[in-house]
């Protein structure tokens, strides 16, 4: 069986695991990514961290998932706010030169959702949607075993869609975009500001709206209401097989997806109204989906 290398690189911290072709964790090392210090150093700890794999060598390819919007033809990334330096920079082709095989390249959101495209919640069908809902929202468009990223890099960078043009401007993102409005961060600012109190976490507004706090209900519904907008409008692009949910907010999955389905169906044409909605099923899909990036591109 074929085996790969995965890294899952942030600003903050960077993980190197080699990974089978089913997507079993076979060897895992991670440390700092050194992010604000420059390519020079960063690349240095990474194929530092690469040879204390145990077998490296056997590895068929390498695989990369980066914060931001990817040139995935180029091997490089568009933006690199969290990595100083990078954009431009050659990484895939600096990692397949230093270890003699292919090295591919990818945003961090697009590579969990081939993860569960190929191993995972998705494993089986041609056309899967993943997004995973945290502090922010990613998506990615997986066609046969492979991600959609676009022209520039920006396909599945979902987070600007609008879907009310008439709410607040929060930051660079447009008013009304998706993240700032169905995000877990986004649905906690909002109940604070009409509360008047600052809460733990999101799981507080659930927990209240169960209990019958009016303004709780109120958020959840629109909570709700948007994220059923979001979906029918990728249903309008690209009909998947299946929507697959990821990130910390699926922790809540059983209080909101129920609310989201029926508001889905509400603004989608009946023909879509089967599509199932699926929770992510890897516990490391980051990594793992990383190293899927060689099998996706027939390594």
């Amino acid at each position: 069986m074929k085996s790969y290398i995965g890294i899952d690189l942030g600003g903050t911290n960077v993980r190197v695991a080699k990974i089978s072709e089913d997507g079993e964790v076979l060897a895992q090392v991670k440390g700092p990514s050194y992010g604000m210090e420059g390519p020079e150093k960063v690349m240095a700890n990474i194929k530092a961290l690469v040879r204390e794999i145990p077998d490296w060598q056997e590895c068929a390819g390498i695989g990369i998932g980066v914060p931001g919007p990817v040139d995935t033809a180029a091997g490089t990334m568009v933006l690199s706010t969290n990595l100083k330096g990078f954009a431009g920079y050659p990484l895939a082709e600096e990692m397949a030169k230093e270890f003699g095989m292919p090295a591919f390249l990818d945003n961090d959101a697009n590579v969990a959702g081939l993860a569960e495209a190929l191993v995972g919640a998705g494993k089986g069908k041609r056309f899967v949607f993943y997004t995973t809902i945290s502090t922010g929202i990613g998506g990615v468009l997986v066609v046969d075993g492979k991600t959609v990223s676009g022209k520039h890099g920006f396909g599945g960078e979902v987070a600007n869609i609008i879907i009310d043009r008439n709410r607040e401007k929060v930051n660079y993102l447009n008013a009304g975009a998706i993240e700032n409005e169905a995000s877990g961060t986004g649905l906690k600012r909002k109940y604070e500001a009409r509360k008047g109190e600052t809460i733990e976490h999101t799981g507080v507004v659930f927990d209240r709206a169960e209990a019958g706090e009016e303004l709780a209900k109120e958020c959840k519904a629109e909570y709700e209401k948007d994220l059923g907008q979001y979906f029918a409008t990728i249903a309008c692009v690209c009909d998947p097989d299946v929507f697959v949910l990821g990130g910390g907010m699926m922790k809540s999955a059983d209080k909101f997806l129920p609310g989201v389905i029926e508001q889905y169906k509400a603004m989608s044409h009946t023909a879509v109204h089967d599509t199932p909605f699926v929770l992510a099923a890897l516990e490391e899909p980051g990594i793992i989906g990383a190293a899927m990036l060689p099998k996706s591109n027939g390594i």
